[in-house]
């Protein structure tokens, strides 16, 4: 089993910065990649940004230029950087991360979220 710990997040003024982090822990064998994605009420969840053990990224067109997305593979951590808040932003975020957990016999693949945090954007 793989949990994660989501941290960050809140309430914040319009052109404000937030910061979130998402730690996993377990039987972690390999990280094929760890991300956030986010559910405003009524929308579908979106892809915000995902960053691979190498540093690829692949960041939303909604979002780039203002969020940044960085990881530390030793901790199994991920954090995502926001800058420029804009109401639009206000959702749910969810931590993602996808890779494969050690077991008695073989390396079994995991796809693992986070419960959730709360940013919201607002004067």
């Amino acid at each position: 089993q793989v949990q994660l710990v989501e941290s960050g997040g809140g309430l914040v003024q319009p052109g404000g910065s937030l910061r979130l982090s998402c730690a996993a822990s377990g039987s972690i064998n390999s990280i094929r990649n760890m991300g956030w994605y986010r559910q405003a009420t009524g929308k579908q969840r979106e892809l915000v940004a995902t960053i691979t053990p190498v540093g690829s990224t692949n960041v939303a067109d909604s979002v780039k230029g203002r969020f940044t997305i960085s990881g530390d593979n030793a901790k199994n951590t991920v954090h995502l950087q926001m800058n420029s808040l804009k109401p639009e932003d206000t959702a749910v975020y969810y931590c993602n991360v996808r890779g494969s957990v050690t077991t008695s016999v073989r390396p079994r693949p995991f796809d693992a979220w986070g419960q959730g945090t709360q940013v919201t954007v607002s004067s």
